[in-house]
């Protein structure tokens, strides 16, 4: 599920809850990331969703805060959906509005 108000910030409904003690994490947010946030990541590895370069990203731009741990252990579906998400704010925005008519 995208949030249609900011082009710079998505919100991704998580099949499988991330449990952190006695707070369950159901829905994140995710920040476009800036240039300082892809450091040490491939942008060809955050393009292709491969799975190392979303566990270190994720952490970086989630709302509200997660580990590296826990993005390592989310559910792959979970996962994947965020990685789309990411991977719309990698594209120019005239590619945006074509990808959307399509």
């Amino acid at each position: 599920m995208s949030d249609t108000n900011s082009p710079d910030l998505r919100t991704v409904t998580l099949d499988s809850p991330i449990v952190k003690g006695d707070k369950t994490i159901a829905f994140i947010q995710l920040r476009k990331p800036k240039a300082g946030e892809l450091r040490g990541l491939s942008l060809v590895d955050v393009g292709q969703l491969k799975v190392d370069a979303l566990i270190k990203l994720l952490p970086r731009i989630c709302i509200p805060t997660i580990t590296e741990a826990d993005a390592a252990n989310m559910d792959l579906c979970d996962q994947l959906a965020c990685g789309a998400e990411i991977g719309s704010f990698l594209l120019q925005k005239s590619k945006q509005a074509d990808a959307q008519l399509q």
